[in-house]
């Protein structure tokens, strides 16, 4: 019988270059718009322009006129079609009971309300400008009105997520720290917007929807419920895809509805969203409100957290909407000791866009707070924040460890990623400097965050063939997006069959070729999928010792991980801030992580360096605002800025790894982590360069207006 095998040291590759990238650099890329099919239709949705009103009647009649228009959709067409599943996360979860596209109410502006097919895209855009509805304007609901009416008979007060977690007593005595900061919604605005192509196949009655998706299993599941169908009659293809970024982890209404309607026209229909599309009507992220106090003794040791953490949900909720709060809610405290805890996290129903995951989910609050009460309790005390948190650390002795709140810190060094970060940072000669400076006029501050990150549970599949020629096919459950996960699942395989990675391809992205799994997100494809094509070749080479295997030969595994992995590192920066016109410039930025065993080292930096974009956009730039009528003001990227090239700072980037405990091939997480320390860091050193002239209060993002207008009215 088959024994796991223990851990073994996969060695990088440094002369295997990602086998993915010749197609994409030539323009051989095939992305869901590439796909041909005959008798192929178009689809243009019509959408709300208004947050929150009664639909008093639509009109189709001039729209279906038209010359090439195959069918309007409404509502009516619609009736009895419900919003997909959501993922219980949390023990008090109150799901609304909503229908695709409901036929009385629009619940947010870029709420799909009809639906054009037509020969040609222009055919249908024409069309749908000629769609009319009448609608009754009804007061909005808006992000974080905790008084406002139910949008859901059986969501009382809008709320829909809820989780609560004590242990230990808190102090009775005044808090050492207490913080506020809002997080604005943000976009995952990947290269490729959302693409949907649903191809009804009248002889075996089965669908083949080829999907701009990260979860292309789950799709499959979302798909053959919402048409009642079994599993098996429908394919769900993830050809190339141009982003995600947690953006793409759910089904839509529209893909649904999509589906429903080739099936019913027994026509190819291709949706593809526009970049205003996405930004009105995709899944945001962050949207959360962050409250919490942090008590510390004379000596410096932390004795009590109290975090209150209020999430904003949209008016539909994406399967993975639990996912933020819950995962900001048990990470906290983070790296550090705290005897004491209250955590309280809600997430309530508005007129807006459905919030999802986004790079981080949740992990970027949980730190962005921690280490915000951190900097504000050694100001408080008058410790050095370096010292006050080499305090508090959790010591590598002491890991992996079962925490209080039912989480599993992996392993890692929390004070070597800290001290390593301070020796490359040159903290001494820094803090040194910075008051020199000060004495001058210049607003210069340090920030530093420390931070943990859980990396995916759940299972992962693979099938691993040997062929007779000496090749293999390797078909995984995992997805990618631009992760590199053919060659970084190459390498894995060939260490263990001792041949070159590029004597191994690997197939993923379509249900009928691949095993069911989870697909790429939370950063734990390599963890859990990485270790899944780790233990199949090791299963498959001992088989093929054994020498009774005849060529082709095939193992299929389902690895299910026991413990999560979690990944840490460190992220220091120095911040000037112009006194006159408020525009921050990262001085000097070092970032240490830990993300165990690395596959392949040039696909973390890749990983690494792509989060450190984001998490600069989110915390400089980035935010999608709604006005007071629950209208969209930022719709497009002339209003919302995203980061170019020319505004990434130099960085120096460290690599001080410990291996998981918790998978077989030691690894962790790299994808995230950028969105999760940058930001803190950012805001540390922020409110430390502004702490001299009493600035008291700053949200995200932290651009020069609102840096400015804090300088000018410091103490609001």
């Amino acid at each position: 019988m088959f024994q796991p095998q223990p851990p073994v040291q996969v060695d990088s590759n440094a002369d295997f270059l990602r086998v993915e990238d010749p197609a994409l650099l030539s323009g051989q890329g095939r992305f869901v718009g590439d796909i041909a099919q005959p008798g192929l239709a178009h689809a243009v949705f019509v959408r709300s322009p208004h947050a929150h009103a009664r639909l008093l009647s639509l009109d189709l009649a001039a729209a279906q006129e038209l010359p090439g228009v195959l069918a309007v959709l409404g509502p009516r067409d619609f009736s009895g079609l419900c919003q997909p599943r959501v993922n219980r996360l949390l023990a008090e979860m109150c799901l609304p009971e909503a229908e695709l596209m409901p036929g009385d109410r629009a619940l947010a502006v870029g709420a799909p309300v009809a639906l054009v097919l037509a020969d040609t895209l222009e055919q249908a855009q024409a069309a749908a400008d000629l769609v009319f509805a009448d609608y009754e304007d009804l007061p909005p609901v808006l992000d974080h009105d905790e008084a406002a009416p139910a949008l859901y008979e059986n969501v009382p007060g809008n709320l829909a997520l809820r989780s609560e977690f004590r242990t230990g007593q808190l102090p009775g005595a005044a808090a050492s720290a207490e913080v506020q900061v809002e997080l604005p919604r943000v976009a995952p605005a990947p290269m490729e917007p959302r693409a949907s192509l649903m191809s009804w196949q009248t002889t075996s009655g089965s669908l083949q929807a080829w999907m701009s998706t990260q979860t292309p299993s789950r799709a499959r599941e979302d798909l053959a419920l919402c048409l009642s169908l079994p599993l098996e009659r429908v394919q769900v293809i993830a050809p190339d895809v141009g982003g995600a970024f947690g953006g793409k982890a759910s089904v839509y209404p529209e893909d649904l509805l999509l589906a429903w309607a080739s099936r019913r026209l027994q026509r190819p229909l291709l949706w593809q969203s526009t970049r205003s599309e996405d930004l009105l009507s995709a899944t945001h992220g962050r949207a959360a409100r962050l409250e919490g106090k942090l008590w510390v003794d004379a000596q410096g040791r932390m004795q009590g957290l109290q975090a209150e953490l209020r999430f904003a949900l949209g008016h539909w909720l994406p399967y993975s909407a639990a996912a933020p709060l819950r995962n900001a809610c048990r990470i906290l405290p983070g790296p550090y000791r705290v005897p004491a805890q209250r955590v309280l996290g809600e997430g309530r129903l508005s007129n807006a866009a459905a919030v999802g995951i986004y790079r981080g989910a949740g992990r970027p609050e949980a730190a962005i707070l921690m280490e915000r009460l951190v900097d504000e309790a050694a100001a408080h005390s008058g410790i050095d924040p370096l010292q006050l948190r080499l305090l508090n650390l959790w010591a590598p002795q002491d890991l992996p460890a079962d925490w209080p709140n039912g989480q599993r810190l992996d392993s890692c060094d929390l004070p070597a990623l800290l001290l390593r970060a301070a020796e490359l940072f040159d903290y001494p000669r820094r803090r040194a400097e910075q008051a020199k400076r000060r004495a001058t006029g210049e607003l210069v501050g340090i920030g530093m965050a420390l931070y943990v990150e859980p990396c995916g549970q759940g299972f992962e599949s693979v099938r691993l063939a040997a062929q007779a020629d000496g090749r293999y096919l390797l078909a995984t459950g995992a997805t990618a997006q631009g992760q590199g996960r053919e060659t970084s699942y190459a390498l894995i395989a060939a260490q263990v069959l001792g041949c070159a990675p590029d004597q191994i391809t690997v197939l993923h992205g379509n249900t009928a070729t691949c095993p069911a799994g989870i697909g790429a997100l939370a950063s734990r494809s390599t963890a859990i999928g990485g270790s899944a094509v780790l233990k199949a070749a090791q299963r498959l080479q001992q088989e093929l010792n054994e020498g009774s295997a005849a060529l082709p030969h095939s193992v299929e595994l389902f690895h299910e991980v026991a413990h999560e992995a979690w990944a840490a590192g460190c992220v220091m920066l120095a911040l000037r801030v112009d006194g006159d016109t408020g525009a921050p410039t990262i001085e000097d930025l070092v970032w240490v992580d830990d993300a165990g065993h690395v596959v392949s080292p040039e696909l973390a930096h890749g990983q690494l360096l792509g989060g450190l974009a984001q998490g600069l956009g989110q915390a400089l730039m980035e935010r999608l605002v709604y006005d007071d009528n629950g209208q969209l003001l930022t719709g497009s990227l002339m209003d919302y800025a995203l980061p170019r090239a020319e505004d990434l700072p130099a960085v120096r980037l460290a690599s001080l790894p410990t291996r998981s405990a918790a998978n077989a091939l030691g690894a962790k997480g790299v994808g995230e982590a950028g969105c999760i320390g940058l930001p803190a860091a950012l805001l540390n050193a922020a409110h430390d360069a502004l702490r001299p002239i009493g600035v008291q209060q700053l949200d995200f993002p932290l651009s020069a207006e609102r840096l400015w207008r804090a300088m000018q009215n410091p103490t609001n």
